[in-house]
């Protein structure tokens, strides 16, 4: 499984995919989910970490 800045590194990256097209529904999507990680980094790191272990026990 990817670790949260794994996954925060995945958002930017689509994110910077669609920027061309700053009115799309995909780029405001993933820019406003990007930015909501980015400044909850501490929560997502915890969730990403349950969810870990959720999969590990499976």
């Amino acid at each position: 499984m990817m670790t949260a800045d794994q996954l925060l590194a995945r958002l930017y990256a689509l994110r910077k995919d669609y920027a061309d097209d700053p009115e799309d529904e995909t780029y405001q999507a993933l820019h406003h989910a990007f930015m909501f990680v980015s400044y909850n980094m501490a929560g997502f790191k915890e969730y990403v970490k349950k969810e870990a272990e959720k999969a590990a026990k499976e």
